[in-house]
């Protein structure tokens, strides 16, 4: 075995770093007057992105009080469709800021300042930053109630703790909490990887785990290339409940030092697609479980990573059997280790593959066709991988031919640039109406094209099927009873053939009227002192992404 004084020290260092010894304990309390039960945790894998926070249940119920973590003053304030629906920020004197996402209502005079600052810039959705002091508040006093709103599939609270200097989001569960958690990681499944070529290029080599006591054990492993790396499946469990979540901490270690290791402590929200270069992707879109590199990809080299040897990469290169440990850990230190010997066997070694054209990490890529280019930036990539590409006839109604290059299974960092030549002559005013679709997978989006010397430009975030199409044809939307006395509210229900709608504006009598559309469908009014009884004309204006506008005006009365 080989051991080195710095690896000593790069593991004293990170584990100090990850033992969150430096963030105030028991300085937040718990938002809610309910026992704090977590549903998500902070680092659990969801789609694009890490979780961000603690998912804090409500017993099943919405409009739940909730209460300031600790003192400070209310700095700002979000409101959107998706997303964190209704959010307020709170930033506190110790430095941290503390966010509540989900609300169905802010306090009464936070709700009144909110409501005229909507009027007043004349958009439901605002995200507004408030000056210090104008809305202070004490630990455990009211700020609103609980609810469902954004991006929510159920009732609960979304609860974060960020560093209000950098706005990174830190790990609320290093701040002493009270949620019991006495169960160590449970690892479900061990890949094994050769790094001497891409990752997106070879289906993970899964080894078989056996349990022995709290830990696991693998049989030695032979593998014919000199540089390999490995990915867990793992979940994490509180006491008392069995909803799996997210790990907190993992590091492979070979002979005793450490390769490399990622700590999920602190993420800031232009990190957090990163997620997407931290499991294994493509084995995951195409219906593998997720798994979690313990070391980085090329093109991710900084989060959520440390690395010892300059890339995180095992290297062998003797013949020697060498001690491979894999430990992992939650945020209450619960600790479980895995433990197997590697070696090189040249006999297993196979033939380089034929170097095809590819896509690879740090560079801007362009891809050129007759009728399509596609070109990344220098973040796009994660990975290198072979270039995959096919054009066919455009769907019904469509302008250009169909363009597929490589797939919703490789994972897009950065933007894409796509340009289409379309397959018909379009007139200026023509190529002011075109879209181009995407559809990667079970998804499916939409961009306005830009025209630019006889090509159809748009930007992109997914690799795909990509076409265009002249869209004239304006939304539709329904119209409201003409009776609206015993009416508590008005519901107007864009539909646009592209289900694609950029803007809504209501106006009544010639003024502004706030309709919210939580969840992004429906636009709903619920009626107040800004729709007095009587006759009255309501007017809404609707703009789907290729620019057709859509008035419709009605007498109402209520």
């Amino acid at each position: 075995m080989k051991y080195s004084i710095s690896g000593l020290i790069f593991s004293l260092v990170l584990s100090l770093a990850a033992s969150g010894q430096n963030y105030p304990r028991n300085y937040f309390r718990n938002p809610l007057n309910i026992p704090l039960q977590l549903v998500g945790n902070f680092g659990e894998l969801r789609t694009n992105h890490w979780h961000m926070g603690l998912d804090i249940r409500t017993q099943q119920r919405e409009n739940l009080p909730v209460f300031a973590a600790a003192e400070g003053y209310v700095s700002r304030v979000v409101v959107e469709p998706g997303g964190f629906g209704q959010a307020i920020y709170i930033t506190h004197p110790n430095g941290y800021t503390t966010l509540y996402a989900h609300m169905n209502a802010f306090y009464p005079v936070l709700s009144r300042y909110v409501y005229d600052q909507q009027y007043q810039l004349e958009s439901w959705r605002v995200s507004l930053e408030i000056p210090k002091g104008k809305f202070p508040v004490k630990k455990g006093e009211y700020i609103g109630r609980s609810g469902n709103t954004g991006g929510s599939q159920g009732p609960h609270v979304h609860f974060e703790i960020r560093d209000a200097q950098s706005d990174k989001v830190l790990n609320p569960l290093l701040f002493g909490f009270p949620v019991a958690d006495a169960v160590p990681p449970a690892v479900t499944r061990l890949a094994m990887y050769e790094r001497n070529k891409s990752t997106y290029e070879q289906s993970p080599q899964l080894l078989a785990l056996r349990r022995s006591g709290r830990d696991y054990v693998v049989p030695d492993i032979r593998v014919g290339t000199s540089q390999v790396s490995f990915a867990i499946g793992a979940v994490d469990r509180f006491s008392g409940f069995a909803n799996p979540n997210g790990i907190y901490r993992a590091r492979v270690s070979m002979d005793g030092n450490p390769v490399s290791e990622f700590i999920l402590d602190r993420i800031d929200y232009n990190e957090t697609r990163y997620m997407n270069a931290h499991i294994d992707y493509p084995y995951q879109k195409r219906g593998g479980a997720a798994l979690q590199h313990l070391s980085p990809l090329p093109g991710a080299m900084g989060v959520p990573y440390a690395v010892h040897n300059g890339d995180g990469i095992i290297r062998l290169d003797d013949g020697e059997r060498h001690d491979i440990v894999i430990d992992v850990w939650d945020a209450n230190k619960n600790h479980t280790a895995i433990r197997f010997g590697i070696r090189k066997d040249q006999s297993l070694a196979t033939t380089t593959p034929i170097q095809e054209e590819k896509f690879i990490p740090g560079h801007v890529n362009i891809f050129e066709r007759d009728n399509f280019e596609l070109f990344t930036t220098e973040k796009t990539m994660y990975d290198s991988v072979r270039l995959q590409y096919s054009e066919s006839a455009g769907a019904a109604g469509a302008v250009s031919g169909a363009h597929t290059f490589l797939g919703p299974h490789i994972p897009v960092h950065d933007s894409v640039t796509v340009r289409i030549r379309p397959a018909i002559p379009l007139t200026a005013e023509q190529a002011a109406r075109v879209i181009i679709r995407c559809t990667s997978g079970s998804r499916t989006y939409v961009q306005r094209a830009r025209w630019h010397k006889g090509w159809l430009v748009a930007t992109f975030r997914q690799f795909g099927t990509w076409q265009a199409f002249l869209d004239t044809e304006p939304a539709t939307v329904n119209a409201p009873p003409t009776n609206l006395s015993r009416a508590s509210s008005i519901r107007l229900t864009p539909v646009d053939n592209f289900k694609t709608i950029r803007s809504f504006r209501a106006e009544l009598d010639g003024r502004w009227l706030r309709f919210s559309n939580d969840k992004g469908r429906t636009w709903v009014y619920h009626f107040d002192e800004k729709f007095p009884r009587g006759r009255h004309e309501l007017k809404v204006t609707i703009e789907d992404e290729a620019g057709n506008v859509t008035v419709r005006t009605w007498q109402v009365t209520r």
